[in-house]
């Protein structure tokens, strides 16, 4: 979707970390672990990486992607879509009137 990903550096935020009001651990084991990601209209998170991961939108959702470099990427989904993103680095930020709900599976290894 949208430009290449931007490559992880050796250490990253996690964003249950710097951004928990955005998302919460619903599992994880030694292979994934499983993200629930909810956003309100107009809401943008912090600078924050995920591994390789598979987006799974329950919701219709707008958002900008804004990468360490400044590049930004304006993109859409509908709920039931399912999406991989290579492992990134981004500032995300919900663009559209509506609150959206993802979950991500992030892959370790």
């Amino acid at each position: 979707m949208g430009a290449p990903a931007t490559p992880l550096p050796a250490v990253y935020q996690d964003p249950t970390t710097v951004d928990p009001g955005h998302y919460k651990v619903e599992f994880e084991n030694e292979r994934v672990r499983v993200l629930r990601i909810r956003y309100g209209p107009g809401e943008k998170s912090t600078m924050h990486g995920h591994p390789a991961s598979v987006a799974v939108f329950l919701t219709d959702g707008r958002f900008r992607f804004t990468y360490p470099d400044g590049r930004a990427d304006d993109n859409a989904a509908t709920a039931g879509q399912v999406l991989y993103f290579d492992a990134l680095e981004h500032l995300p930020e919900n663009t559209g009137d509506q609150p959206f709900e993802v979950i991500a599976v992030e892959l370790k290894g």
